[in-house]
């Protein structure tokens, strides 16, 4: 059994976020029905790297496993109907629409919520609801330099660098889905629904933990440290004979270790790195001083050696090295799926382990429309379904 098995949710999402969201649902078991527009489906079906001999991109395969597309045409009154009978059996709705959107077509929260007091609806959107920034276009990038993150992220003095995944998006969608799923334990106490905002820009703010920690107690306001952790030393990627190796040296205990390891133990006696704010000061001079050894080495050499002693330290994968690590496999995060045209395809594993009711790669991204009659079918009839699919409703 999964988690969330029983649980229905509509998507209407596109992109990333929201797509993020809703299979971070699926894979608990959630029924997750993609509602899509007639003839193009939405718009991730064609964005990104093509794959070898369908239309869908790798990029839409990659979010949309373990859902069923339908196909509603929701600018049409008829559409907005179907969709209407379709959220009163619904448990959850999600949306990634630029807010006002729903409002127009009817499926908003206020709509909704009178045909089903019992929805919880979600919203994911550049800058949230409200704000003097509501109606901005929301994009990962965007929203990563307007939170900060960017400000801080790349070498010191260099120029502005995103994140090279899209923490804005991933961060929005998983906390919809933790907000989906603390408002469906609260409607099993209050038997009813609730409406969730959440954003792009909050998500990823919310990250900035350490950051704001750094500006409000010092009055600095936080720079790009690199690989560097920006409140202990030596925590960073520090260069080897072949490439690099990152070292967790951020405790005494370890600091000693590492000194050790590298056969560097007079550096504990160095003022400049007598303790942790004297390396964080001259953190330069420390990581110029580890590498006139460790540059002798190999990376693989390195790994080793710390890890005999006990201190934390790992390469730096590229992703082909990352899915050849045998724990990688281990640990069930390398999958695949059947899909009906692209036959075999390979997506990322499962990141919680539960032991009662664990999630699952269990369906292939669905092709567009492919379970609108099986959905429909038992929400407004055959009949009617025949009226509508001649009409270019669905």
């Amino acid at each position: 059994m999964s988690a969330l098995e029983g649980v229905r949710v509509l998507d209407l999402t596109q992109a990333m976020a929201g797509p993020f969201s809703t299979m971070l649902l699926a894979d608990m078991g959630a029924e997750v029905i993609k509602v899509e527009p007639p003839e193009r489906g939405e718009m991730t079906r064609k964005m990104g790297f093509g794959m070898p001999k369908g239309d869908d991109s790798a990029a839409f395969l990659a979010i949309n496993r373990n859902k069923r597309s339908i196909t509603i045409d929701l600018k049409s009154e008829a559409g907005q109907q179907v969709f209407h009978e379709l959220a009163r059996t619904a448990d959850v709705v999600i949306e990634n629409f630029r807010p006002g959107v729903t409002s127009r077509l009817g499926i908003d929260w206020e709509t909704l919520r009178e045909v089903n007091p019992r929805l919880i609806y979600g919203s994911i959107s550049g800058f949230g609801q409200t704000g003097p920034h509501s109606q901005r276009a929301g994009f990962d990038l965007i929203a990563q330099g307007m939170s900060g993150v960017m400000s801080v992220t790349g070498e010191p003095g260099g120029e502005p660098v995103k994140c090279g995944i899209p923490v804005s998006d991933l961060s929005a969608g998983m906390y919809l889905a933790f907000g989906v799923l603390s408002a469906y334990i609260a409607r099993e106490r209050t038997g009813e629904g609730q409406y969730l905002d959440t954003s792009l820009f909050e998500a990823a703010l919310s990250f900035s933990v350490w950051e704001t920690a750094e500006l409000w107690s010092t009055g600095r306001v936080p720079q790009p440290f690199g690989s560097a952790h920006r409140l202990t030393a030596p925590y960073q990627a520090l260069r080897t004979k072949d490439g690099w190796v990152t070292v967790g040296g951020n405790n005494p205990r370890l600091w000693q270790r590492f000194c050790e390891t590298i056969g560097r133990p007079e550096l504990l006696e160095d003022e400049r790195f007598v303790d942790n704010d004297a390396r964080m000061a001259n953190r330069f001079e420390l990581q110029h001083e580890a590498e006139k050894v460790m540059t002798k080495e190999t990376t693989e050499v390195w790994v080793e050696r710390f890890g005999e002693a006990g201190f934390p330290a790992g390469p730096i994968y590229d992703y082909q090295q990352v899915f050849e690590d045998p724990h990688t496999l281990e640990r069930g995060m390398l999958q695949t799926y059947e899909h009906p045209v692209e036959g075999e395809v390979n997506v990322l594993g499962i990141p919680v382990k539960m032991s009662g009711t664990p999630g699952a790669v269990r369906t292939p991204a669905p092709l567009l429309g492919e379970h609108t009659e099986a959905v429909l079918e038992d929400v407004i009839g055959s009949e009617r379904l025949a009226e509508l699919r001649g009409e270019g409703v669905i």
